[in-house]
């Protein structure tokens, strides 16, 4: 397997293009009506071609209009116009972080990749649309791979199949499809093929290049449909050929699950291997293992949910992925919307650095200059917890927050945190510490008792509308003695909690009262003491688009 963690930044797009003719025929019925644009390959070109281009200048406007809602994000990404669906194709490319997205424009509401860049994973730029649908219906979910000379994004074609596309130049505003057509078509009427033709994801091993497309098989239970990701192989890019399903040991996943975005890279310096994916069902998913590279075929050996409960509403969806060049994967998700919102809905989740521990399990982090976005601060001494008493923190409050609480919970069995709370509490969402109360590990002679961290927002709103999700719950181990280390986003309508280092929770939710912005700290049935508690207001990077 080649290393493609090359780097890269975005600038952006503009107008050296002409606008697509309207469709008549069956094939120009594919056109987009989104006017697309054709850019120089300097960076210089590009800047100046961005600075007038008539997509940027609507976006802005849009944006601004956007951010009037009471609930749009501050520091989450969402499209700068319209709904978005799932991220595709993030990517390192000559020193700036690229993330595509599922986009719905307007004038033609297929779905396009729009298209965001970066240099810190926080702060990002909106381009133009990457790529646009023709012959495909709809440009669906992908990923990348990067070589010294140009980006891969290989992708579904809703209609057509596999579609691989490539770009090199420095802000990946053009895009040529190889070939022009599907490099592995969807079936014909009446042909029955051994594989699915769904999302792929695409690296290279020696001088040839493999992908494997999502789907499912009837090999479960009853002959029930199961998780499958079936591998191909070409020399070219053009020319693939069917191998056989990649996956073996796979007891990670749901009767029902299939495997959609996946993305499949190295983690760690151990030899190990990582699938992230998606559930239809039960939302993001990762699986963990080896290699079998002389086999071709992917041997599970661990795994686990990004996502704990239905995918929706307002659950953790689909991945996009890319590695850090350090051993680590860098993955983004949406997050799906709890409300009916024909303007905008489903978000992006804050950039997580995945890595292993010693032990080879799954260590998420948030990563990215969060630090960039604090302004005031509050920093609270340690503090008594007395047993069933709620403490209303009143020097901390907000609907756009970063907070670093260190809690010791003794003998409490559980220590619950309310954000998002109004002064009577006719509002509030609850994060919930268990300790010791989680999963007991029996899959291994030596049994462990995993804690769990769960959030409830079922009283979160008083709106009309909303929908309330089963509380998000996850284990999560923590050593004997070890104090409860919690770093939790709050941004209007989504919060986002990472557990000691372990885990991570997000949900959204919808307060409709402008002072639900308080937060409360309570020990159930015995004391326990907060021993640090920072809390800074973060900044709107939507202020001025």
């Amino acid at each position: 397997m080649q290393n493609h963690a090359t780097r890269h930044t975005v600038l952006g797009c503009l107008l050296t293009g002409i606008l697509l003719s309207p469709s008549v025929s069956a094939q120009e019925s594919r056109v987009s009506k989104v006017p697309f644009f054709t850019f120089g390959t300097t960076l210089e070109e590009q800047e100046k071609q961005l600075k007038t281009n008539p997509l940027l200048k609507r976006f802005k406007v849009s944006s601004q209009e956007l951010a009037k809602d009471h609930h749009r994000p501050t520091y989450h990404y969402v499209s700068p116009e319209g709904i978005m669906n799932d991220p595709n194709g993030l990517c390192f490319w000559q020193g700036r972080w690229h993330m595509f997205y599922q986009g719905f424009p307007p004038e033609d509401p297929r779905v396009h990749w729009g298209h965001a860049v970066s240099t810190d994973l926080i702060h990002w730029r909106d381009l133009p649309y990457a790529i646009y649908p023709n012959p495909e219906d709809r440009v669906y979910s992908g990923s990348t791979f990067v070589e010294p000379n140009r980006v891969i994004a290989m992708y579904h074609g809703v209609g057509s199949g596999s579609m691989v596309a490539t770009s090199s130049d420095p802000l990946l505003l053009n895009w040529s499809k190889v070939t022009g057509k599907p490099v592995i078509p969807i079936p014909k009427p009446g042909e029955k093929l051994p594989y699915n033709v769904f999302d792929p994801a695409i690296w290279k091993k020696g001088d040839q290049y493999y992908c494997v497309l999502a789907g499912q098989r009837p090999v479960g239970p009853g002959g029930k449909l199961i998780r499958a990701l079936f591998l191909f192989r070409s020399p070219d890019l053009a020319n693939w050929q069917y191998l056989h399903p990649f996956i073996e040991n796979d007891g990670y996943g749901m009767v029902g699950d299939d495997g959609a975005c996946p993305y499949f890279w190295p983690i760690g310096d151990k030899g190990k291997y990582i699938l992230l994916h998606f559930s239809h069902m039960s939302g993001g998913k990762y699986m963990l293992g080896d290699y079998d590279q002389v086999n071709d075929k992917f041997i599970v050996t661990d795994g686990g949910n990004f996502n704990h409960g239905p995918m929706l509403p307002n659950g953790v969806h689909a991945p996009s992925a890319y590695p850090d060049g350090k051993g680590g994967i860098v993955t983004i998700f949406n997050v799906n919307e709890g409300k009916t919102d024909k303007t905008w809905g489903r978000i992006m989740s804050l950039p997580r650095l995945l890595t292993l521990d010693e032990n080879g399990k799954l260590l998420q982090e948030p990563i990215g200059d969060l630090a960039s976005l604090r302004s005031k601060k509050v920093t609270l001494a340690e503090t008594a917890l007395p047993a069933n008493q709620e403490i209303v923190l009143p020097t901390v409050s907000g609907n756009a927050l970063e907070m670093h609480a260190v809690i010791d919970p003794k003998n409490s069995p559980t220590i619950e945190l309310n954000l998002l709370r109004s002064p009577g509490k006719e509002e509030y969402t609850r994060i919930l510490f268990y300790k010791n109360g989680g999963f007991w590990d029996r899959s291994e002679v030596k049994n462990v008792q995993y804690s769990a961290i769960s959030i409830d927002n079922s009283n979160a709103s008083t709106l009309e509308g909303v929908r309330s999700r089963v509380p998000e719950t996850a284990s999560v181990l923590l050593k004997e003695g070890e104090l409860v280390d919690l770093r939790i986003f709050v941004d209007k309508s989504i919060v986002e909690v990472f557990v000691n280092g372990r885990q991570c929770v997000a949900v959204r939710m919808y307060p409709g009262r402008n002072d639900s912005q308080g937060v409360s700290i309570r020990a159930h049935g015995s004391p326990a003491t907060l021993k640090t508690l920072e809390a800074w207001q973060m900044e709107n990077l939507f202020a001025n688009p």
